[in-house]
């Protein structure tokens, strides 16, 4: 018998054994054999492990791991704070309503349409104003008109007009130039100066004086903005350097100098809602006019609610304010900012969203302009210098495009050239203010250039990529922009056109004719 018969038959008597002993056992006892064939029994660890929780209650592991607590810098996911911002918009309109029904009981409905002081004067002289100032910007027109004939007489004697003007055609271009330029600088200097002088010494309201002004710096912008540009593209038309042309930015192939020096391509730019100049500008293909009437109905809603808002609680507080800044209280003083920064918010916010939201895509979609990109998330700005970037794009890209990068081409240090745009915007803000409200008393010019140290103090803190450096920068920011900043102004061009116009001149003249 050979090796593998052996294991053969050892194989089958194995079997056999194991055979008869499960026969055996399954006659003794029929409920283990039931269980061995019951499919419960080939339950996954994960559901045995539920049933011995369920079967055992007080035995389940609720320690199993190390984790850290929720708010912990350790934490490996980030909390969401839903919750926390349900909670403060809750407290905030609670605490709104809470004081409206105290200011109602105080002070009665403040309200009233017929109580104004607008002088007929006023309004002459406003509407008169704002159909003159757009003259300005035809007259940047008459100039470039003639400056674009000469060049197209320049470019005419030259060979193909494609080679470079000889030296005695770029000295004639450089000399009027020259004259062009100062007929530009007188022409935008009365679009400003005109107005800022009628305001000051003939409108007497501060809500006409601030539309005229406004209006008026508006198209001072735009104006030398077309002059600044046109300038460029002549110089670039009259002096062709190989590939520079190509260069250009591409839309502006839609429109080439000289043939974007036309009426109808100035009065686009005078409707448009940009103050930068371009020969051409993205364009939508219709008019939506249900978007129109949304937005308008926007802007005619916030625009009640901040006449509402502003006679019914930032009138009793600012009056109520008068005599704690006469005597000099400076706790009283703290608590009338914090009191007028809420509702100052309020009303700011609103006018923000009536401007930049409702009115300009509203104006954006009547003219079809494209790029409506009118701000960005400000309000988390990690920075003062975030924060002036993104809330007024308008405004930031025009003093980018004409103040900051022609200052840097000429080798100006960036913080230079960041001084000079902030020294600008200051002056700006001043004449926007102090004009309107016949008080030059330089807070707008100081709350705007004192952004600076703010603006050093924040960007490391948003350069720091981490949570805390962020946290810290938007905190720095809203507290400067809603206590430090707006309430602060408020109260002292308030104070001032008491002192010059209201009750605090009547105390002032009072008290110096019972002290002599």
């Amino acid at each position: 018998m050979n090796t593998a018969t052996v294991t053969s038959l050892e194989s089958s008597a194995a079997t056999t054994s194991s055979s008869l002993r499960n026969t055996h056992n399954g006659s003794s006892n029929p409920k283990a054999a039931a269980e061995s064939t019951n499919p419960e029994n080939h339950r996954t660890t994960e559901e045995l492990r539920r049933a011995v929780q369920r079967k055992y209650r007080h035995v389940a592991a609720v320690h199993s791991k190390s984790r850290p607590s929720t708010l912990s810098h350790d934490s490996n996911t980030a909390p969401s704070f839903i919750g926390f911002r349900n909670l403060m918009v809750i407290v905030l309109i609670v605490g709104n309503l809470r004081l409206m029904i105290e200011n109602i009981e105080k002070y009665g409905v403040l309200i009233c349409v017929r109580c104004h002081d607008f002088r007929r004067q006023d309004l002459a002289l406003g509407l008169g104003l704002y159909l003159l100032i757009p003259c300005h910007l035809f007259a940047a027109y008459l100039i470039e008109l003639a400056a674009a004939q000469q060049a197209r007489g320049l470019r005419s004697k030259s060979k193909d007009g494609a080679a470079s003007p000889t030296h005695d055609q770029r000295a004639l271009f450089n000399s009027t130039w020259k004259i062009i330029a100062w007929i530009h600088a007188v022409n935008i200097t009365l679009a400003l100066a005109v107005t800022s002088y009628v305001v000051y010494f003939h409108i007497h309201h501060p809500l006409i004086g601030t539309l005229t002004e406004l209006h008026a710096i508006i198209v001072w912008l735009k104006t030398a903005s077309y002059a600044f540009t046109n300038r460029d593209l002549r110089h670039a038309y009259l002096h062709p350097v190989k590939g520079e042309l190509a260069a250009m930015p591409e839309i502006y192939q839609q429109c080439p100098y000289p043939h974007n020096i036309t009426m109808h391509n100035l009065a686009y730019f005078w409707w448009a809602p940009t103050l930068v100049y371009q020969p051409a500008y993205p364009r939508t293909d219709k008019i939506r006019w249900v978007f129109v009437a949304k937005r308008m109905a926007e802007v005619f809603g916030l625009s009640v609610f901040i006449w509402f808002a502003s006679a019914q609680y930032a009138a009793p507080v600012l009056i109520n304010s008068l005599d704690t800044i006469a005597s000099l209280d400076i706790p009283k003083i703290l608590e009338r900012l914090m009191k007028l920064s809420t509702i100052s918010l309020v009303i700011w916010l609103a006018g923000f969203f009536a401007l930049f939201q409702s009115f300009l895509n509203a104006l954006a979609e009547v003219t079809r302009f494209g790029d409506r990109c009118f701000y960005e998330d400000w309000w988390n700005s990690e920075s003062l210098g975030a924060y002036w970037r993104l809330w007024n794009k308008p405004v930031y890209q025009y003093f980018k495009r004409h103040v900051y990068s022609p200052l840097i081409g000429r080798g100006w240090s960036p913080k230079a050239a960041q001084l000079a745009v902030f020294f600008a915007s200051a002056v700006l803000h001043e004449v926007l203010v102090g004009i309107p409200t016949h008080n030059i008393i330089g807070v707008a010019f100081a709350g705007m250039f004192l952004q600076l140290p703010l603006i050093a103090i924040t960007t490391p803190l948003e350069k720091m990529h981490t949570p805390t450096g962020r946290m810290l920068g938007n905190c720095i920011f809203w507290v400067s922009f809603t206590i430090l900043g707006q309430p602060f102004a408020a109260l002292m061009y308030f104070y001032a056109w008491q002192a010059k116009y209201g009750s605090v001149s009547r105390q002032i003249a009072w008290s110096s004719v019972t002290s002599s």
